[in-house]
């Protein structure tokens, strides 16, 4: 094991991809010379040059676009839209082209495209810079949603995201890239599609992704203080999720409070709560709590951001709010 960012764990599992499979390749905004906005493909271009590296002009549409055309003749190219929000420019080419090309061909083509992109709010990026935008592909079949929350978790499942012959969106929020933890040295992956428990408890579950998933293990360690045991599971895959991992540690605990940054209305919390409160029915002793961001755009003031945006203080009362009933 090594101790690295999640930066350099997300560099390291890129070095590995390319160096494996000839196939892969990279196309972005300022991802060559400069090596991305946030350092991810640092040193990559002077290592595997600019066929493989490629900085391409300022038009998502463009970058999405080539990947899938790519994709189609069996490349796997690795995308990288600078900021989340971004992908609203080239939506049309993810949910109309990539998510649907394996259907609409009967498996004659696929779209095998991974598409890395900086997402989540608590910089002061304003909004246009820092929403949370798994909510908006929820509803796409053919489309898998990855979003991790450690270091190894990102390497492994970046590794297991090129590796799946799936389009792939695959979000890394950008209040995570400094975080530091052990990685495994060299090839390997994490499943996609299985979620992780963090932590055992008795007394209640809680379901996160992402920086809500540190949160969450916050709120826990607290709420151990005062003698309440808090399961803690990490959905590392937002769609399709685990609902077997999360059923079972639901049924067990009887009580429930789902995560999530994005705001409350038709997003991933809607989802996660709405099939434990379907499946887990007669197991619950008390209605499911989601913990989500207000339903407004994200400020550029770092205070109003605080506000809006969702904590381990949050978390903590909505344990006790289902803890009471």
């Amino acid at each position: 094991m090594k101790r690295m960012t999640f930066v350099q764990a997300l560099n390291d599992a890129l070095d590995l991809l390319m160096a494996a499979d000839e196939r892969v390749f990279l196309l972005g905004e300022d991802i060559g010379h400069m090596g991305g906005d946030f350092g991810v493909t640092r040193g990559l271009f002077a290592k595997y040059g600019g066929e493989r590296v490629r900085d391409t002009p300022l038009s998502e549409a463009a970058i999405i676009g080539t990947s899938v055309g790519a994709a189609m003749v069996g490349m796997r190219p690795i995308p990288e839209i600078m900021f989340a929000d971004f992908l609203g420019t080239c939506y049309d080419q993810i949910v109309n082209n990539a998510a649907k090309m394996h259907y609409m061909f009967d498996g004659q083509f696929k779209a095998p495209i991974v598409i890395r992109t900086a997402a989540g709010g608590g910089f002061g990026g304003g909004p246009h810079h820092s929403q949370s935008v798994e909510g908006w592909f929820m509803n796409v079949p053919g489309l898998v949603i990855v979003g991790p929350s450690t270091p190894y978790d990102a390497k492994g499942l970046l590794i297991a995201s090129v590796e799946n012959d799936n389009p792939v969106l695959f979000l890394e929020h950008k209040a995570l890239y400094r975080v530091r933890g052990d990685v495994e040295e060299g090839y390997y992956s994490v499943p996609l599609r299985k979620a992780a428990r963090l932590r055992e408890g008795t007394d209640i579950t809680i379901v996160a992704s992402m920086k809500m998933t540190h949160e969450a293990l916050a709120a826990a360690e607290e709420l151990a203080v005062d003698g309440i045991s808090v399961e803690v599971i990490d959905l590392r895959t937002l769609r399709p999720w685990d609902q077997q991992t999360v059923l079972e540690a639901v049924a067990k605990t009887g009580r429930a409070v789902v995560v999530n940054e994005a705001p409350k209305m038709g997003g991933l919390g809607a989802d996660v709560s709405a099939t434990i409160a379907e499946e887990c029915f007669r197991q619950l002793k008390a209605p499911v709590q989601r913990v989500c961001g207000l339903d407004t755009p994200i400020p550029f003031s770092v205070p109003l951001e605080k506000v809006i945006l969702p904590n381990k203080d949050d978390v903590k009362t909505a344990v006790r709010a289902a803890l009471a009933d």
